[in-house]
């Protein structure tokens, strides 16, 4: 050891702890490179020629198969630093900085820390005193070569991988229902009934354009779906359960359902506590798409189409409020209808009069973000009516072919799922022969073997009679589904679509997903009575003055004011009371204006009455 180390260490460092940060990257690392770790634990010995006894010499090593990139979680690193900053260190040993730390953020704090307790730090090369500013200066500069070095390595790495992806040649991990061949080649899993799973998935969501739908209809049928195992003992089997909604919403968004190749669809990053997040990407910002580069289940468009279904199912956020999804409320335009005036999105208020709720619509987001009076709100009782009345004139037409088509597509479906239960049962089948066989060739002596094999074959048979069961059972159920006189049924609907729309029964989340077929959006506005409807791929159609009209003004006659007693009240009190309590607003004036006892007069109640 050279003289100039010794004159750093001084009596006060030799009374403190010498703590020896031991670390390795990867656990790989620490079983093939034994050399890197045994020269770390000999430091040790430089600690006791500079001083330092046996017993105070700590040795931090909990952080072996560790990356250095971040003291997040590293255990070790995160104690050496408390030591230091409670001044019991003497000394930091280390076989060189990147070993400590590859981030200059975490090297420089501990740096900082350390000339503030006065601990010295020592590495391979020599001894230094982060107090004097040459020594402070060079461990800096080391410290910056350290990351530069891990971005070096990084950046090597991920250029590789995206050249690579670029051309679509990258083997990223596939999904279910996709595998990769030989010859290196992304295919449709050769598994049929895998296939024939992802293909009614793809059906059961275009058919009820939820991914919850698609989840109950999956369970109303008891069918499994697959899944491969990716970790573990077990990494690669495909294994069978209950589907899930994240599975679903998983499966939908995956463009390789598709056949595209596409990477970047994410990218990490750093918080303020040290972690990572993964943020995903819009399309336009993915680093590779490339469609048709293997076969899928389904089209680009498809895959399109489904996006754009999932994003209108979503709850409706952001400033324009898109088209939120059907609801259980009555109001009929509830996300479709737009304020004719400022061409906001109305949003839907309701109001129980006589035991029924009346839907009201309000174009109020400008009026709440800036503290104004509300654009407009227009009674939505009278223009429900007259657009479904609407609607029944257009569907009427083509109405016995959609039923017609409903009825088969029903029929398929239950037949997809009638199919799907007999792969189950061949699979359930498969598993217990196999187990047999396995039984049968073991030697009957060896009996700790013949019992396990026994008690698998008795559990396969279990699980092959339960889903025989299962398959009989579901298959009487959707005998029942469609009688010959639920199929009368269906095709009296046909022939009867006004009787179907106008009748109690039917829900009204049922009528706004009928009429979403339709229309794309409908404009109005109360004060210059006009209704413009959008139609899905059709263009748009003003409404003529007359239906114009008609409908504004039964959008203002509701129930409560036609049904109210229009007699003078006998005061003025009780005249500006109850026209307050009706929300009624002057003919002449502000919109916030209110009547007051000293203005009111009958004539006056009678203005706003029909200035509403």
């Amino acid at each position: 050891m050279n003289q100039d180390a010794h004159q750093k260490v001084k009596t006060t460092h030799l009374k403190r702890n010498a703590y020896l940060y031991i670390r390795q990257s990867t656990l790989r690392q620490v079983f093939e490179n034994s050399e890197s770790t045994k020269r770390q634990y000999a430091l040790r010995q430089k600690a006791v020629a500079l001083g330092w006894p046996e017993d105070r010499i700590v040795v931090l090593d909990s952080d072996l198969g560790q990356s250095g990139a971040s003291a997040a979680d590293r255990e070790g690193f995160q104690r050496l630093v408390t030591e230091v900053s409670l001044g019991r260190a003497g000394i930091v040993l280390g076989l060189e900085v990147s070993r400590l730390a590859r981030n200059s953020t975490d090297w420089h704090r501990l740096l900082e820390i350390c000339a503030l307790t006065d601990a010295l730090i020592l590495d391979e090369d020599g001894i230094y005193d982060p107090a004097h500013f040459n020594d402070r200066l060079l461990l800096g500069l080391k410290g910056t070569m350290s990351e530069a070095e891990l971005h070096v390595l990084r950046a090597r790495l991920q250029g590789g991988i995206l050249n690579k992806a670029k051309r679509g040649e990258l083997m990223i991990t596939p999904p279910i229902g996709l595998v990769y061949n030989s010859e290196g080649a992304l295919v449709l899993d050769p598994d049929k009934h895998v296939q024939q799973c992802l293909r009614l998935l793809f059906e059961t969501f275009r058919s009820t354009g939820s991914a919850m739908a698609t989840v109950k209809a999956f369970r109303k049928q008891g069918l499994q779906f697959p899944r491969r195992v990716r970790t573990g003992a077990h990494k690669g089997d495909l294994m069978w359960a209950a589907l899930g909604h994240t599975q679903v919403l998983r499966i939908l968004h995956n463009p390789r359902y598709a056949g595209a190749f596409v990477y970047g669809r994410s990218h990490m990053r750093k918080t303020v506590d040290g972690r990572f997040t993964i943020v995903q990407l819009p399309q336009e910002e993915w680093e590779t798409l490339i469609p048709g580069a293997c076969p899928g289940y389904l089209s680009w468009e498809d895959y399109q189409q489904n996006l754009k279904r999932l994003r209108e199912s979503a709850q409706a956020l952001g400033q324009d409020r898109r088209k939120s999804p059907a609801r259980e409320g009555p109001a009929l335009l509830q996300g479709l209808i737009l304020c004719g005036r400022c061409g906001q999105r109305m949003t839907v208020r309701y109001h129980v009069r006589h035991g029924r709720l009346w839907p009201e619509y309000l174009c109020q987001r400008e009026g709440i973000e800036h503290a104004q009076p509300i654009c407009q709100q227009v009674p939505g009782g009278g223009i429900d009516e007259a657009i479904g009345e609407l609607l029944v004139e257009a569907v009427s037409p083509v109405a016995l072919e959609v039923a017609l088509t409903v009825q088969q597509e029903l029929q398929s479906q239950l037949e997809e799922a009638d199919r799907l239960r007999q792969k189950q049962v061949e699979r359930a089948q498969y598993e217990a022969d196999l187990a047999r066989r396995r039984y049968m060739r073991v030697d009957p002596d060896n009996r700790l073997v013949a019992d396990s094999l026994e008690a698998e074959w008795n559990g396969k048979l279990r699980a092959l009679t339960e889903t025989q069961q299962n398959s009989e059972r579901q298959r009487e159920q959707d005998r029942k589904v469609l009688s010959d006189e639920q199929r009368t049924a269906i095709l009296s609907l046909a022939t009867d679509f006004p009787r179907l729309w106008r009748d109690p029964n039917t829900p009204d989340r049922e009528r706004k997903r009928m009429i979403r077929l339709l229309l794309e959006d409908v404009a109005g506005s109360r004060r210059e009575h006009y209704l413009t409807r959008s139609f899905q791929g059709w263009g748009h159609q003003d409404l003529d003055g007359a239906r114009s009209s008609q409908c504004v003004a039964a959008a203002s006659n509701q129930p409560r004011r036609s049904e109210r007693n229009r007699s003078p009240p006998r005061s003025p009190y009780l005249c500006a009371d109850r026209i307050n309590t009706e929300r009624a607003r002057p003919a002449l004036g502000r919109r916030t204006d209110v009547f007051g006892a000293d203005r009111c007069s009958y004539s006056e109640k009678v203005r706003a009455d029909a200035a509403l």
